[in-house]
């Protein structure tokens, strides 16, 4: 099994942060992004879109709930892409459009890209 303890763990600490920001941060404009909520909703879309490919999904629309659920967006995001890379077997790839990948890496660039968006948004 995965360990996608890593990975909860900053989710759940960037997603804690958010639902407790007033509107002025959550509206408020970020490098890159029209807002702090705008920076966690593209993240929170990068790992659902992800989730899909470990699944095989089909590609689905992630929507934009509004700044108040950007923090519980993450959160089921990122639970979402734990849940399915701890399921994978031992040695699996994750099959991206760059080619396959090992789990292990994948955890640790998604956690790296949750901190990133973290440390943008403070």
């Amino acid at each position: 099994m995965h360990d996608v303890q890593p990975l909860v763990e900053a989710v759940d600490s960037l997603a804690d942060r958010f639902r407790s920001l007033p509107q002025s941060k959550l509206l408020g404009a970020v490098p890159g992004y029209e807002s702090r909520a705008a920076a966690v909703l593209a993240l929170a879309r990068r790992l659902a879109a992800l989730a899909l490919v470990v699944e095989g999904g089909p590609e689905r629309e992630f929507p934009d709930a509004g700044a108040f659920a950007a923090g519980d967006q993450l959160a089921v995001a990122g639970h979402d892409l734990a849940a399915v890379l701890a399921a994978l077997p031992e040695g699996a790839e994750v099959p991206l459009p760059d080619g396959p990948e090992a789990v292990a890496a994948v955890l640790a660039e998604t956690a790296v890209a949750v901190r990133e968006t973290a440390a943008l948004c403070r």
